[in-house]
């Protein structure tokens, strides 16, 4: 199934909601003009489902695979791979004087979309890569920045992010590897690492491994943990490669989806020991990695929404095709499918979900660049704190989503959904990793309660709703019936969620597990209250461009009606989670584990 970027729905988010005009007048941004991003946007578009799109299905059916020690990508990638580093596309939003274009977050942001929507295995090497050129950036000396952060910005070279042990998940206090130092500001790193992505392949020249180990003298749990460069290959002073480094692929998984992205195993130090270097202080290793997993797990929310949206396109072209059964207002013959009522509710579900995770996004990603680049310091802070509390946002609702969106996708196929060839069973496969990987939606879940929520008392998140509320009460306004109703159901939905937030703040400390028995419907709740605020918002400024003549009315009445929908089926059910989250710990918590 081809992949056609929707660059119309981007850019008018980009440009209306998320304030491209304004960004691209800030220091450092002012390449990022509305007209360049456009081109740089519909570039590549062409990128993406040219070249990248068409090897989807086959990494589905020829998986990347190990044989001693060595791992052999799918065909086509490693060609696909060097095209992409040859054309900028990794560098686009990496600082110039490493060989970047210093773009905006929010222009790098729908390319990071179009590029896992095209193919979300392959998309997953230049993510890791991205993140640990963030790490570096802001944790290496400037010796470790010059000698790799150019290579990996080429895509000669890429990053991988080594955390995960055996014995050790989501809980990094049991990290065992150890780093032993050798007086020449070197050390040994030996342990094993699970979960690698893009951990061994042949794609590019070297790999440079950031790894999370223990020195002898570290103290124990999180405190004691450092970070650490172990590239696959020695690296000389000039840039070019030495002897092989001691860390081997022992083997790569065998997964439900992503076939096509190797996830390895990991041995560091079994023939002798693996050269690492310390990245910034000792046992500040853990701090250093959030860098490195903030920015891949607003990346993996946008992975979401990419699979969102190919799950959507490949629905509609199926409905608009298949012919079956006959229109229920009478017609003479079968009608497609799309006819149907009830299949139209499936699309409606999969284009509104989708459109205002990409719309709540990208906004985000507006809010990272105005932190990062405006001349106000008190601008800056305030944005600081949107794009944090939005991130695990963006990451949990967006993944979240994008099972139901490709699982609706299966069931508006019928049963030609559960054959493999149709191609809609692997958009399924690929999203059920996106609620798992950095940081579980429960993980999410307990970022947006303790760090965003309680330590605050909730001030942040209710200075979000009243700008949502605001919204609301503009559009009930309105002469427009849609805008109308979409302006109450904001309007409940927001004072819902304003109701949870205290609660969650008043009641942390008194029962604990009450507020996290609800944390996951929490964070669901939020990104639905907060994505129908950014699809209300839309539709607001879509009858404004109505009224005036301006632009593509069928677009735009398409966005209201999209707008309506949510506000209808999702922004109603926040009544509902308020209820469960506020109310609910009980039934929760009510069995002990021998009644399981």
């Amino acid at each position: 199934m081809s992949y056609t970027a929707p660059l119309k729905d981007m850019l008018f988010v980009m440009n209306e909601l998320a304030g491209l005009a304004a960004i691209s007048q800030l220091p450092g941004c002012e390449d990022a003009t509305p007209e360049t991003s456009e081109a740089v946007l519909e570039e590549n578009a062409k990128f993406c489902g040219e070249v990248i799109a068409p090897l989807n299905w086959t990494g589905d059916q020829q998986p990347s695979h190990w044989h001693d020690g060595q791992v052999t990508t799918t065909p086509g990638f490693k060609d696909a791979f060097k095209s992409f580093g040859e054309a900028g596309w990794q560098g686009l939003q990496h600082p110039q004087e490493f060989g970047g274009q210093g773009l905006p977050k929010l222009l790098a942001t729908p390319c990071i979309e179009m590029l896992n929507s095209a193919n979300l295995s392959f998309a997953l090497c230049p993510l890791l890569t991205d993140g640990a050129i963030e790490a570096l950036l802001t944790a290496g000396s400037d010796e470790q920045k010059a000698l790799y952060i150019p290579k990996m910005v080429s895509g000669e070279w890429t990053g991988t992010m080594n955390l995960t042990e055996p014995q050790a998940g989501s809980d990094l206090a049991l990290v065992r590897s150890r780093a032993v130092p050798q007086g020449d500001g070197s050390f040994k790193v030996s342990g094993t690492k699970i979960y690698i992505t893009y951990g061994e392949h042949d794609m590019a020249q070297n790999i440079v491994h950031l790894v999370l180990a223990r020195t002898p003298d570290a103290p124990e749990g999180v405190k004691g943990i450092s970070l650490f460069i172990v590239p696959k290959f020695m690296v000389n002073a000039d840039g070019s490669l030495g002897a092989r480094n001691d860390v081997h692929c022992v083997s790569i998984e065998h997964k439900l989806g992503i076939k096509a992205s190797p996830t390895a195993v990991l041995q560091f130090g079994d023939h002798g020991g693996a050269v690492g270097y310390l990245v910034g202080e000792e046992n500040r290793g853990l701090e250093y990695m959030f860098i490195m997993m903030n920015a891949a797990r607003f990346a993996v929310g946008m992975q979401g929404i990419a699979v969102a949206e190919r799950a959507y396109q490949q629905a509609v072209r199926y409905a608009k095709d298949r012919v079956q059964s006959r229109d229920l207002a009478g017609s003479a013959g079968p009608v497609a499918i799309i006819h149907h009522p009830d299949v139209k509710r499936m699309l409606m579900s999969m284009r509104a979900q989708t459109e205002a995770a990409r719309a709540l996004a990208y906004v985000t990603a507006g809010a990272y660049d105005v932190a990062h680049h405006h001349a106000d310091e008190a601008t800056r802070k305030a944005n600081q704190a949107f794009y944090e509390y939005m991130v695990p946002i963006v990451k949990g609702w967006s993944t979240e989503l994008s099972i139901d969106v490709a699982s609706t996708g299966v069931q508006v196929h019928g049963g030609m959904g559960f054959i493999e060839e149709t191609g809609a069973a692997q958009h399924y496969r690929d999203a059920r990793i996106l609620t798992i990987y950095e940081g579980t939606t429960a993980i999410q879940a307990n970022d947006l309660v303790g760090r965003k929520t309680v330590r605050d008392g909730g001030a942040l998140a209710k200075q979000i709703l009243a700008q949502a509320r605001a919204t609301a009460d503009a559009l009930k306004l309105s002469d427009s019936a849609d805008l109308a109703a979409i302006g109450r159901r904001l309007s409940v939905a927001t004072d819902a969620l304003q109701q949870v937030v205290e609660f969650v703040a008043s009641t942390m400390k008194a029962d604990i597990k009450a507020v996290f028995a609800g944390s996951v419907p929490y964070l669901k709740m939020a990104g639905v209250v907060f994505g129908g605020w950014q699809m209300a918002r839309a539709a607001q400024i879509a009858q404004q461009k109505l009224a005036s003549g301006d632009g593509d009315a069928s677009f735009f009445q398409a966005k209201i009606a999209t707008a309506r929908f949510f506000a209808d089926y999702f922004l109603t059910t926040a009544t509902a989670s308020r209820d469960a989250i506020v109310e609910g710990s009980a039934g929760v918590l009510a069995l002990s584990e021998e009644q399981f």
